[in-house]
């Protein structure tokens, strides 16, 4: 039984696409056993397909579509309640989610704070991370690498925090944001998420600023989510989104030169490495996958999507 009330939480469910997940996740929500005061908050993000008027849930509109860390600030600002609880629309949770995650993340407060996240397969996903270094990037995007992605070392070489398995509580450099507790007036403190980044590398850069002001972040493995994940955009857009937010993520963490020179190094390496798979009979265009990687690294849009992926 637990001890102390939990306290009062506002979820915020980003929703772009199809509304399919983002409703059956707000029943969900509606649904869950013992949850104390909560309060739903849906933010539409001009998506083409609407998220329909709901009872008990405050649907946010966005007249321009700013990208997840933009909608996550508009529905912020319409929070009542101490702890914001941001939720990706395509998680599935089980009926005890949100009194689970509550009390696990309570002795740590204030804190940003994650659980294990899982594919629909069952896999776990790496959730606790090490704070992205030129290394880490480089090492990604070579991807005759991707082989031995089912190592350990690997893991750790791509910066993913290995102790963040098998049910384990860790503090951490940070956490994925597809769902991620975190205090109201700290997010408010730091500004929220910084809206210039559209998709991916907002929530470290959030976890950094946090960071100096004191607020760690902390891996509750013991409470754990589905996530399908990219429902809402083609793979394409997302590397390339991936790739952008990481350059800009660089321009005010790390270096930017340094980065840019790096990958594409590695990028020739990679040409190398594809020159001699084609003459062992190997189907692949070492060319045209150079000539992609280069256009993500000027922020261009790849005109083929078919290209071998960085190892993630």
């Amino acid at each position: 039984m637990r001890e102390e009330p939990l306290s009062p939480v506002t979820v915020i469910v980003p929703h772009y696409g199809d509304p399919g997940p983002a409703v059956a996740l707000v029943e969900s929500l509606k649904g869950q056993k013992d949850p104390g005061i909560m309060q739903l908050v849906v933010v539409d993000d001009c998506s083409p397909a609407p998220f329909p008027d709901t009872d008990g849930v405050t649907v946010v509109r966005r007249t321009v579509n700013g990208g997840f860390g933009s909608a996550v600030n508009s529905g912020a600002a319409a929070a009542e309640h101490p702890l914001l609880l941001i939720l990706n629309s395509d998680l599935e949770i089980g009926p005890t989610f949100i009194s689970d995650l509550l009390s696990a993340a309570a002795p740590w407060q204030p804190a940003v704070a994650s659980p294990q996240v899982l594919g629909h397969n069952g896999a776990p996903q790496w959730v606790g991370r090490h704070f992205p270094t030129v290394r880490h990037q480089v090492t990604e995007w070579l991807t005759p690498l991707a082989r031995w992605r089912h190592l350990r070392l690997l893991h750790d070489m791509v910066g993913h925090d290995t102790r963040c398995r098998d049910g384990a509580v860790v503090p951490v450099n940070w956490v994925m944001g597809a769902a991620m507790l975190v205090p109201t007036s700290e997010f408010r403190a730091v500004g929220g998420f910084d809206e210039g980044f559209f998709m991916n590398s907002e929530e470290v850069d959030l976890q950094r600023r946090l960071r100096e002001r004191g607020v760690p972040s902390v891996f509750l493995g013991t409470v754990s989510v589905t996530h399908e994940g990219g429902g809402s955009s083609d793979s394409t857009r997302r590397r390339q989104w991936l790739v952008d937010s990481r350059k800009l993520y660089a321009e005010k963490w790390g270096s930017p030169r340094t980065l840019q020179a790096s990958l594409a190094a590695a990028t020739m390496v990679n040409l190398a490495v594809n020159m001699m798979r084609r003459l062992a009979g190997t189907p692949v265009k070492p060319l045209e996958v150079a000539r992609t990687e280069l256009e993500l690294l000027r922020g261009r849009q790849p005109k083929r999507p078919n290209v071998d992926e960085a190892l993630l």
